[in-house]
């Protein structure tokens, strides 16, 4: 059976390497400094160090996202959360190899740690007790130092995980978590000081995300080569096979995350390269063509699978030459693959043409904000100012396509779906992206005000479109069931719908708490101020007050399956309630004599508009006005479902009396005239006893 040998894995582990030479070299990013060289064992030991972590953290995470969605669990193929049922050793392999890929991401982790401190000081490294108290004093005080010390210890807890942990929750949850290795490194780097520095952040994070599912999926592949046929009897092969199946689903997944590595790559490369001269006639620009145009080579071979190679991989494996052909390709990635890994790297250690430092003539905005003050804002800068955030853009563009696609499976199955329902959802979608990217976001970076219209839409417009949408319940009829023992999208989704998370958050009372009171415990602590001087704590913001809303308005108005639902009349009255409560909160803001975030909005240094004290207070009545709005129209909607509900119970208990000829109500006249005839023989005894 066609497979891919060790020594081929080898090669590709010296193409990262290669490239990374070749690209460093060509830069001149190895070369000696004038003032502060730390040597040439840091020069070239950094690169080889991270090209290393880039690797092992991306097997890693292709190795689980494979465990977790792709590879059946048990050989036979039977759900079911038997102990005694044999794993698939594919299933067993990937595991193996996602907790030796985690001791390599850690011990790299902790090498590029050391050694960015050696680059950063300009000394070599040493074990001295001095080169040891300031090593420490950069892992715990210096950002970039922090950032590396987060990784060491998210590898090392990942790592850890994988030695024990097989059940599927646990193996997301620790994927989930290696995920979470990727925010340090993108904050830090050229992205974290270029003029766009938060859309270089975000655009790099997906850039991060699309390479680390991709390269980790090929790599995975190209180490599963022997085994995803299986162990079965022989008569069992074509139950076992699992190398159609897995190179179909990671097809799909390695479509999507093309398309996050090129779309983000460009957006990542506009902005540190303005012009074609930059692209052309600079080193960093070269790099950066040679990268795309890897990226392009890999999009077609990835192509060639699709089109090629997956429809002629039946049940039980395909043919012997559609297999040789296949792994041929794997292995023609992974060595592509491979050298643009170590350019990319390369990349990362050589200066861009755009400069990556604040100039020293930087305005208070700049400095506190990473732009320039906004122009003051008027009617049609309300509709003119953007400025695109592209992780909410990416999050927009990947739910438009994956409902679109939903609702072309729908349809071509023959079923049919609400257009009031798909219109709702784009609406919502483009009223996020506005929030987010347009000038509610913009203003609402150095207004008060502004950023009370940006909440308020946020929690309590775009949510109301989104869950008319039904995006959940048209997923359940668009994904089909897997019927081996693998979660596919479906399961995970059932499995998320009926977890006790979802039975907590879902929960009317909590969701109404968590909507009313978490805009308390928001502005009136540190949170606040976090959210808007750091990128992180920005977008997690956006992220919390989007999902509070999203998950209130299901409770209310939603269709989208619940572990469980209030009873209209509660609902009125939790929608009554909040309505009080924002009340309230928007009249404490307009009464509020102290500034909110004062170290932020209180030292901006605008030249327009009024104080920062009385825009806040504008900022309450905005929360107070338009904040009742929305809140009013769910009402109404509630009310609406109640009455149609109360209606469609009339019409089936109406069916059901035509079909028993009112039994039921006849039933219920017979048991008044049995009470009426106890009555009357109850009387007619008291008389006798009376007449007695």
């Amino acid at each position: 059976m066609p497979a891919i040998s060790s020594p081929w894995l080898a090669v590709g582990l010296g193409a990262v390497l290669v490239g990374l030479v070749a690209a460093l070299l060509f830069s001149g990013a190895a070369g000696a400094r004038a003032v502060s060289d730390p040597g040439a064992l840091v020069r070239w030991g950094l690169p080889v160090a991270k090209a290393l972590h880039n690797v092992s953290f991306a097997t890693v995470v292709g190795a689980l996202i494979f465990a977790v969605g792709i590879l059946p669990r048990s050989l036979s193929g039977r759900k079911g959360r038997d102990t005694d049922e044999p794993e698939h050793p594919a299933f067993t392999r990937v595991l193996a190899v996602a907790a030796a890929a985690g001791v390599g991401w850690t011990l790299a982790a902790v090498a590029v740690l050391v050694l960015s401190y050696s680059d950063i000081a300009g000394q070599a490294v040493a074990g001295d007790p001095e080169f040891t108290r300031s090593l420490v004093y950069f892992m715990t005080d210096i950002d970039t130092g922090r950032a590396w010390l987060a990784v060491v210890i998210i590898a090392a807890v990942v790592t850890t995980a994988l030695f024990g942990v097989r059940a599927p929750g646990a193996l997301a949850a620790t994927l989930v978590l290696a995920l979470a290795g990727l925010v340090p490194v993108a904050l830090i780097g050229h992205s974290a000081s270029s003029n766009d520095h938060e859309g270089a952040i975000n655009s790099l994070g997906l850039h991060l995300v699309g390479v680390s599912v991709w390269v980790g999926g090929i790599i995975v592949l190209a180490l599963l080569s022997g085994v995803l046929a299986g162990a079965g009897g022989p008569g069992d092969r074509g139950r076992s096979d699992a190398t159609g199946p897995a190179l179909s689903r990671f097809s799909s997944l390695a479509g999507f995350a093309f398309v996050l590595v090129f779309a983000s790559g460009v957006i990542n490369a506009s902005i540190r390269i303005s012009t074609w001269a930059d692209l052309a006639g600079s080193a960093y620009g070269q790099l950066v063509l040679a990268k795309t145009a890897a990226v392009l080579v890999l999009g077609g071979i990835g192509l060639m699978h699709r089109r090629w190679i997956i429809p002629q991989l039946d049940g039980n494996g395909g043919s012997l030459s559609a297999r040789r052909v296949l792994w041929q390709l794997v292995l023609a990635e992974l060595l592509i693959m491979g050298a643009t890994s170590g350019i990319a790297v390369a990349l990362g250690r050589s200066a861009p043409p755009q400069p990556t430092t604040f100039a020293p003539d930087a305005s208070p905005a700049f400095i506190l904000s990473g732009y320039e003050l906004p122009p003051e804002p008027t009617p049609e800068r309300w509709l003119t100012e953007w400025r695109l955030d592209w992780l909410w853009v990416a999050v927009a563009v990947f739910g438009l396509v994956s409902y679109l696609l939903g609702l072309r499976k729908v349809r071509q199955r023959g079923d049919s779906w609400s257009a009031f329902r798909t219109v709702n959802w784009v609406i919502g979608l483009l009223v996020l992206t506005y929030i987010t990217s347009g000038p509610p976001s913009v203003y609402g970076r150095v207004l008060f005000s502004a950023h009370m219209i940006d909440h308020m839409a946020l929690t309590m417009v775009a949510p109301i479109f989104l869950v008319l949408g039904a995006p959940v319940t048209l997923a359940l009829r668009a994904l089909a069931p897997r019927r081996d023992s693998s979660r596919g999208p479906r399961e995970w989704l059932l499995v998320f719908v009926h977890s006790k998370f979802s039975q907590l958050v879902t929960h009317p009372l909590f969701a109404a708490a968590n909507f009313a009171g978490s805009i308390i415990l928001f502005y009136y602590s540190d949170a606040f101020g976090y959210a808007m001087r750091e990128h992180v704590g920005h977008e997690l913001m956006n992220l919390h007050f989007a999902l509070t809303g999203y998950i209130f308005v299901l409770t209310m108005i939603g269709i989208d399956p619940l572990p469980r639902r209030a009873p209209y009349p509660m609902r009125l009255l939790l929608l009554l309630a909040t309505m009080g409560f924002h009340a309230f909160f928007g009249v404490a803001i307009m009464g509020g004599t102290g500034l909110l975030a004062a170290d932020y909005f209180g030292n901006l240094g605008r030249t327009w508009g009024g104080s920062a004290l009385l825009d806040q207070q504008k900022g309450g009545a905005v929360a107070w006005g338009i904040g009742e709005v929305p809140t009013l129209l769910v009402a109404i909607g509630v009310a609406i479902m109640w009455s149609r509900s109360d209606a469609r119970e009339s019409k089936r208990t109406d069916r059901a009396a035509d079909r028993n000829n009112d039994a039921d109500l006849t039933a219920y006249n017979d048991m008044f005239a049995q009470l009426a005839e106890r009555d009357a023989k109850l009387a007619e005894r008291n008389s006798k006893l009376e007449g007695r």
